[in-house]
């Protein structure tokens, strides 16, 4: 029993059941507790997503302009489009089946801002150093002035900043998360709120799961159209690599089996070893398919207006935010948060609203990303095939 761990998933399935239990049977004065760390995480939260933001992306597109080639520009720009557009799928997909699964906008159950809360016992203001967006376009300039100098001083420095914002992602924000979320579900269960917020929530969860097995069947279909191949054995071909992600929850952790599986889809080892770790990286369809559609999602419960022209910028600019995005459970929602408060103007309730259902089905956008990465690896195989009338050969499990 020692040896049993619980990950991130299981955690906040476990947090959102005890805070629904702790919000049915807790006093008010111990709720408030809850309710008061929660405050303070928050404010947590607000100080150190621009820091995130700069730590992630300025590094992130120096390495990418350090290593510059055609190699790169072609991979990089297939992942970014194959992402916008998983943009765009989510945003007209919610836009049809939203009405009729979750009902008319105005049917939607809202979370209504009148009901029952609880005062925080006290608060601590923490001022963030710089806006999110003072820290995109601080990330843009710093990354591409050091794509393009060969001094490597504040190249080094930068490193070493990302280094200690991953430790405090990994030590400090996600082994919380749980506590947080269970506070939210706490208060919400309090508000009378929780049974028409998780009836929404299940239903969003099958379709984006749908949406997943829908996209990976349009990605392999253009691969196979590219490469040649037939798109439902090398979809198959993939499906370990799939089913690894599911458990490891990480795109980086299930690298060594995307390559493997690749590679029986014919794709040369030099390609693999290329395309593969620089994938893990820069091409998250999956989490943007997860975030587009629950931030439509949210924003419905929350009375907040959609309009297309600001989505629109949303999705560009997440597919950018993606590339800082750690390959770690969790990690995607840590770097889109600023963008998400910043475009979208979602507040604290919304953001962490965003979370619990986003880690909820972490597993689902993880495995659609690394499956994603084996079709971008036929096409990029295509194009840079040393002999073009050469068959690729796609070996069946």
């Amino acid at each position: 029993m020692r040896n049993i761990k619980i990950g991130l998933l299981g955690k906040v399935i476990l947090a959102i059941a005890l805070g629904i239990t702790a919000g049915i049977i807790f006093p008010d004065w111990i709720s408030r507790i809850f309710i008061t760390f929660n405050s303070l995480f928050s404010n947590f939260l607000g100080f150190i997503v621009p820091l995130i933001i700069l730590g992630l992306i300025a590094p992130g597109i120096a390495d990418l302009g350090k290593s510059a080639g055609k190699l790169l520009i072609i991979t990089s720009v297939l992942a970014y489009g194959f992402t916008i557009f998983t943009g765009f799928f989510a945003y007209f997909s919610c836009n049809i089946f939203y009405p009729t699964l979750l009902g008319s906008i105005d049917s939607i159950p809202k979370i209504d801002h009148t009901a029952k809360t609880l005062e925080t016992y006290f608060t601590l203001e923490m001022p963030p150093l710089f806006d999110v967006m003072s820290a995109l376009i601080l990330s843009f300039t710093l990354g591409l002035g050091m794509a393009f100098i060969k001094g490597e001083t504040l190249k080094n420095a930068m490193g070493e900043f990302k280094n200690i914002i991953m430790n405090v992602i990994n030590h400090v924000i996600i082994p919380i998360l749980p506590l947080y979320i269970f506070g939210i579900f706490l208060n919400i269960t309090i508000s009378g709120q929780i049974e028409s917020i998780l009836s929404v929530f299940i239903k969003i969860i099958v379709l984006i799961f749908i949406l997943t097995v829908i996209l990976l069947l349009i990605q392999f279909s253009i691969a196979g159209i590219v490469a040649k191949v037939n798109p439902l054995k090398a979809l198959k071909n993939m499906m370990t690599a799939y089913l690894t992600a599911l458990g490891t929850q990480s795109s980086a952790a299930t690298i060594p089996v995307t390559y493997q599986q690749t590679l029986k889809n014919g794709v040369d080892e030099d390609v693999a070893s290329f395309v593969i770790p620089l994938c893990a990286t820069i091409h998250l369809s999956g989490s943007m398919l997860k975030i587009t559609a629950c931030a439509m999602a949210i924003m419905m419960m929350t009375g907040m207006p959609i309009v297309p022209e600001v989505f629109i910028g949303f999705i560009f600019m997440l597919a950018i935010t993606m590339v800082a995005a750690p390959g770690v459970p969790g990690g995607a929602i840590m770097a889109a948060l600023g963008v998400l408060s910043s475009i979208l103007g979602f507040n604290e309730e919304a953001l962490g609203l965003m979370i619990a259902l986003y880690i909820a089905m972490d597993s689902f956008g993880t495995a659609c990303n690394v499956t994603g990465d084996g079709a971008i690896a036929l096409i990029i195989n295509k194009i840079y095939k040393k002999d073009a009338q050469q068959p690729i050969t796609v070996y069946s499990e």
